[in-house]
């Protein structure tokens, strides 16, 4: 791993912490509601950073979290430029995390499975 990486990994990490802070405290947009920020990614030149998050609201109110993100994303940048020392803040964009959804769906068709499995040895 490079320089570069490493410092751009830790840039994302703090984008990550603060943004986690921020939403919750500052973001008043009832669209938003309770969500959680799985991860971020930086460009090389720290122009762009992409936000991943999860929703605990249910599948259809997915969209409407992602557009009050975006809605307050010029507010967010605005508030990381003050909190990080950075040349350039990173301009957000949000993106929805499904990799939560399809691992519960995982889980449970392989408890399904499990049980299935059990139920078949029972009758042998």
């Amino acid at each position: 791993m490079g320089k570069t990486s490493l410092r751009a990994g830790r840039i994302a990490e703090q984008i990550q912490r603060e943004l986690a802070e921020l939403i919750q405290l500052e973001v008043k947009d009832p669209r938003v509601g309770l969500v959680t920020l799985t991860g971020v990614e930086v460009t090389q030149d720290y122009a762009h950073a992409k936000v991943y998050f999860t929703s605990m609201k249910s599948a259809e109110d997915v969209p409407k979290a992602q557009a009050g993100l975006e809605h307050a994303a010029g507010f967010l940048r605005s508030q990381l430029a003050h909190r990080m020392k950075l040349r350039v803040t990173p301009q957000l964009h949000f993106i929805h995390d499904t990799s939560v959804e399809h691992g519960v769906r995982l889980s449970q068709l392989i408890d399904e499975a499990v049980s299935a499995d059990k139920a078949h040895h029972r009758e042998d």
